[in-house]
């Protein structure tokens, strides 16, 4: 059996804990802490409009739970990337950049969704520019990549 192990690789304190490090880590779990606030306040919007066909249908309702999903795991992500898991960096990476393109597509669609949703999604996306930014920075790509 080939079980990987649950520890973050080995990364020098001195390193995660620089001063850069830190804002970095810091930056990024906050944006993805409002980007999580965001997706479950868009969740209690949607049961909270349910009745009302115009304002949210079936495509409302997927989204919704894919976004408040995903949310989760880059919470979980993050605070893995903060404690020096390679992975975990790679995995917040990876997500935040493919949900800024999933975001642009849904704002784009004509028809599907309704405003108040592009609107939110809008938001969303800004949020995760923002933890674009701060993962693709130099400080933490070369900290991962020292290692």
């Amino acid at each position: 059996m080939n079980a990987q192990s649950a520890q973050p690789v080995s990364m020098s304190e001195k390193d995660l804990n620089h001063p850069r490090s830190l804002t970095a880590f810091r930056s990024m779990k906050i944006l993805i802490i409002g980007y999580f606030g965001l997706s479950l306040l868009t969740l209690v919007a949607i049961v909270l409009l349910r009745n009302h066909t115009g304002m949210v249908n079936q495509a409302v309702w997927v989204r919704g739970t894919i976004v408040a999903a995903t949310s989760l795991l880059m919470l979980s992500f993050a605070v893995r990337a903060a404690r020096g898991s390679r992975k975990g960096f790679l995995r917040v990476r990876i997500t935040s950049a493919a949900m800024v393109v999933a975001i642009v597509v849904i704002i784009a669609l004509p028809g599907t969704f309704p405003v108040w949703l592009k609107i939110e999604q809008a938001v969303c996306g800004l949020v995760l520019i923002g933890v674009v930014v701060v993962v693709n920075g130099k400080h933490l790509r070369s900290l991962f990549a020292a290692n």
